[in-house]
């Protein structure tokens, strides 16, 4: 199994024009252009631009994974908050519930003085 870059550049000739395209592989045998400029004179400048591009295009790519990141970790940190005050609460109101149910006695009914009315 061969390893290929995940984002990488090609030139392309098409008649008398050059063009350069960021790509990306999408899965093994299916690539996708992020990223285009035609109009080059000769494939040194399309090269030059490929080069130039894929770079910022790559830091740019990493700016923003460590930007989701961090939205990423906030959200995970919120979420543990909010489900140990949600646990915190259900514990508290067990133990209410357990005060309150050890004076409820069952064989007690508390109807029968409706139906002598």
């Amino acid at each position: 199994m061969t390893q290929t870059k995940k984002f990488d550049f090609r030139i392309v000739q098409d008649k008398q024009v050059w063009a350069a395209e960021i790509t990306r592989r999408m899965t093994a045998r299916k690539t996708i252009v992020s990223k285009r400029k035609t109009g080059f004179a000769t494939e040194a400048e399309a090269t030059v631009w490929g080069e130039k591009e894929l770079k910022s295009f790559l830091d740019k790519l990493m700016l923003r994974n460590e930007r989701k990141a961090k939205q990423r970790e906030v959200r995970t940190e919120a979420a543990a908050s909010k489900e140990q005050a949600a646990d915190a609460w259900r514990d508290a109101r067990d133990v209410a519930d357990g005060e309150s149910s050890g004076s409820f006695d069952e064989d007690n009914d508390d109807y029968a003085s409706d139906e002598s009315k």
